[in-house]
């Protein structure tokens, strides 16, 4: 199967697991605050940490890109993150606004380094 019908699959199934866990988040937590994409950011971050670091981008292409560029393509909503910034600063909520960005970023690259790390130590 050509490599990007891998990415095709992906994307949907990503798209929709971000759909899902956006409203159950919102749901438990309440609209004050956008967790749901922040959860989505960390646990995008993680898996693609994990997958980048145990498979090989040659050997493991299609994997690779129905994981890596599909589902964490679709899963992961840096652009939902840019707007919903955009939103609390708008509202007068730059406290908010400046928490979220860090909590975003350090939380995002922690995933990935935790996941690279179990990757590495699992699968080296």
């Amino acid at each position: 199967m050509p490599l990007s019908l891998w990415v095709i699959a992906g994307s949907a199934i990503g798209g929709l697991a971000r759909y899902w866990l956006a409203i159950v988040v919102a749901w438990l937590l309440g609209p004050s605050f956008p967790w749901g994409t922040l959860l989505i950011n960390v646990m995008g971050s993680f898996v693609i940490g994990l997958a980048g670091s145990a498979t090989d981008a040659r050997e493991h292409a299609a994997f690779r890109a129905f994981l890596m560029v599909g589902i964490c393509g679709g899963f992961t909503t840096f652009s939902s993150f840019s707007l919903q910034t955009f939103e609390l600063m708008e509202a007068g909520r730059s406290g908010a606004a400046l928490g979220y960005i860090a909590l975003s970023v350090g939380l995002c690259l922690a995933a990935v380094w935790a996941g690279w790390m179990i990757g590495r130590a699992e699968w080296a």
